[in-house]
């Protein structure tokens, strides 16, 4: 039996020994679109982690997200 391995794994962002970094300039825009057609608002202060979780998050509540 052989094993199935997925070719891009996803990470937990708590794990991301770069997670504690600020989000990145792509981040944060994609970021604002999704919280604009949410219409929630978002802190210029996220690290990494923060951000790709609360896009994740957008994603679902906008439709977005795979």
């Amino acid at each position: 039996m052989v094993d199935q391995v997925e070719p891009n794994p996803e990470k937990d962002p708590s794990d991301w020994t770069t997670g504690d970094e600020p989000m990145t300039g792509p981040q944060k825009s994609y970021l604002q679109t999704l919280a604009q057609e949410a219409g929630e608002e978002v802190p210029d202060n996220l690290t990494k982690a923060e951000a790709s979780e609360r896009i994740d998050a957008l994603q679902k509540a906008t439709g977005r997200g795979s």
